[in-house]
């Protein structure tokens, strides 16, 4: 039984012996209609590995140490080598920032930005 279905499961509890077995026959692989909860596989595709940051600083100096925090903060989460691409763009109001993490998989994307809340 999977852990949506377990969920399912003790929101119901109540409704008898034979609550548990039409869940079971209402859910499918992908989605527990009772609690809306979603397989992580449903979630979580490895369709979206990249993370963009972008950003205008005042001073290059101050991108600089963005850029080089950031790559830390990636190089820590990376099972294999996180592809960051940096760009500085000089713009009216000082310099701009645009970075992309790309990751060798979207749960390490998603642990990289939960990390910069």
């Amino acid at each position: 039984m999977s852990s949506g279905v377990k969920y399912a499961h003790r929101l119901s509890g109540t409704q008898g012996a034979n609550s548990e077995e039409s869940i079971m026959s209402k859910c499918s692989a992908d989605e527990t209609p009772v609690c809306c909860c979603m397989d992580v596989g449903t979630i979580m595709d490895n369709s979206d590995c990249t993370a963009s940051y972008s950003r205008v600083f005042t001073h290059r100096s101050e991108a600089d140490e963005t850029l080089a925090a950031l790559s830390a903060r990636a190089r820590s989460v990376e099972s294999e080598p996180c592809q960051i691409t940096s760009t500085f763009t000089e713009v009216a109001d000082g310099v701009r920032l645009d970075i992309d993490f790309v990751f060798a998989c979207e749960a390490e994307t998603l642990i990289f930005q939960l990390g910069l809340r």
